[in-house]
């Protein structure tokens, strides 16, 4: 399985996400044994290599 890394204005968010989903308040994260976030951001960068997905805030968290 393939996880992916969260950081939001270069802090770790969030570790081993499965599913990155936009939405219209920002961007939906979930992963496995951890309840979904809804994070007010957009996503700067998504490095396959690497594994992380990088997000700019443009809010406050839910």
């Amino acid at each position: 399985m393939c996880q992916i890394t969260v950081y939001l204005d270069d802090e770790k968010i969030m570790e081993n996400v499965m599913l990155v989903e936009p939405t219209p308040e920002g961007v939906r994260l979930a992963a496995m044994f951890e309840q979904p976030r809804e994070i007010k951001a957009t996503i700067q960068k998504i490095d396959l290599i690497k594994n992380t997905l990088i997000l700019e805030n443009m809010g406050r968290e839910e």
